[in-house]
């Protein structure tokens, strides 16, 4: 019986292939996202060690937080941009929680972020997160709370607002497209806490911050930035 169940596993893995989410290469089973070659070369930044480091000094003279980091950079043609494009536009879910995971583990190993007390990730607006069926930075929040062990709220803080896309904008421009974009729904949740704000990509870092600032409008809010990926040339 077993063996039947083992070559019928084998011709759907024919007609089917498991493939490496950051370069395409074929698996041999299907509960590995990465291979072992993507798994190694992952571009980690190692900033969450580092106070200072590029995505702190972003926020300098901005907005005020405790801490920040991204987990990986991120540059075109990559590993990287590959799978975060299965994450966001083709629902490999899966995806936001392995890295939350991995995210996890190295800010375990980060006295900078021990202090956090929730998480929140970057809302997406209602109507593009219906389309989506879910918010990504969401995933990944999720698996980052697996391995912190505290909590995510996604009903604090919520984007009232559509912005348009980001992508070839200015930076004046994106803090432009920004402005008034989130509100506070649930106060009690978050005040006097120590949030870790969450996102996937960090590139001019505009929207982190417009969200920052109205949670920082609650008494007693301190903010700490755990990215995903930052986005550097090529």
């Amino acid at each position: 019986m077993r063996s039947r169940i083992t070559i019928f596993k084998s011709l759907i893995h024919i007609f089917f292939p498991y493939t490496c989410c950051g370069c395409g290469t074929d698996l041999l089973a299907e509960n590995i996202l990465f291979c072992i070659y993507c798994q190694a070369a992952m571009p980690l930044t190692c900033f969450e060690y580092f106070p200072s480091n590029p995505i702190e000094k972003i926020f300098w003279g901005r907005v005020v937080i405790e801490a920040a980091a991204a987990h990986l950079y991120f540059t075109t043609g990559s590993a990287v941009q590959h799978s975060l494009h299965l994450l966001k536009y083709k629902s490999k879910k899966e995806i936001g929680i392995y890295f939350g995971h991995r995210m996890g583990e190295t800010l375990i190993h980060s006295c900078r972020f021990s202090k956090c007390e929730i998480i929140i990730p970057l809302p997406l607006f209602s109507a593009r997160e219906k389309k989506r069926g879910y918010n990504q930075a969401g995933l990944i929040a999720f698996g980052l709370s697996q391995r912190i062990k505290i909590p995510v709220i996604e009903d604090a803080i919520i984007r009232v607002k559509k912005t348009e896309t980001q992508t070839h904008k200015s930076r004046i421009q994106r803090w432009k497209n920004m402005e008034s974009t989130f509100e506070i729904r649930n106060p009690q949740k978050i005040y006097g806490k120590h949030i870790l704000l969450v996102d996937d990509v960090i590139t001019t870092g505009a929207s982190l911050e417009a969200c920052a600032r109205v949670l920082l409008s609650i008494p007693g809010v301190r903010i700490s930035i755990a990215c995903l990926a930052h986005t550097v040339s090529a």
